[in-house]
């Protein structure tokens, strides 16, 4: 039993520690629901914008134009854009700098609810505080990706902003995944406890 209490004394002191986990369960859920309200009228915003980027070169929108790798791809994707599809480009990646500080949150307040549900003093729990943290640096590589997008929109071809937006752009879209990807698992997980506990 003593060592029983000596570990958990020794493991709470390597306890990683949600930053969420300050507010009250009150406050908590406010602030999710903020959260997911600005998060969903400024991603309204973010698609009409991109409605005007879509074309048989930019399939995908911004999205193409953040995971282009060489500079002759992007030239293609700036020339496919008239003037309007230009400037929703720009509104869309001004408007991203405000998103950016948004998404993240959404996806780390999920995290920190799931977590603290299904895995309070487990050593799982951790693991989902470190994918928490790692939301926060999606907003720091978004706004280092839109940096080289808008130097290619404003002229400036060059390889060098399509390769920092590349790379910037797909360890965000690594990052966001992860994130979703734990809130999936652990929300069917959250869900096969619920069917059990009712059987």
């Amino acid at each position: 039993m003593q060592k029983y209490v000596s570990f958990a004394s020794f493991y709470s002191k390597f306890m990683l520690t949600s930053p969420f986990s300050y507010l009250s369960k009150k406050a908590e859920k406010r602030f999710t629901f903020f959260i997911l309200f600005a998060t969903i009228f400024v991603g309204f915003f973010m698609i009409y914008f991109d409605s005007f980027l879509k074309n048989d070169i930019c399939k995908n929108g911004i999205i193409s134009f953040q995971l282009v790798n060489n500079i002759e791809d992007s030239k293609a994707i700036l020339d496919s854009w008239n003037l309007k599809s230009k400037i929703s480009a720009g509104l869309s990646l001004g408007l991203d700098y405000l998103f950016m500080l948004l998404y993240p949150v959404l996806i780390a307040v999920l995290i920190h609810k799931l977590n603290q549900k299904l895995w309070g003093n487990h050593s799982f729990y951790n693991i989902g505080v470190y994918i928490i943290f790692a939301q926060f640096f999606t907003a720091l590589f978004d706004a280092i990706e839109n940096v080289g997008l808008i130097q290619l929109l404003l002229g400036n071809i060059d390889q060098f902003w399509t390769s920092l937006a590349f790379y910037f752009a797909s360890i965000k879209f690594v990052l966001i995944f992860m994130g979703i990807a734990y809130i999936f698992l652990n929300f069917c997980y959250f869900l096969i406890l619920k069917i059990i506990k009712h059987e």
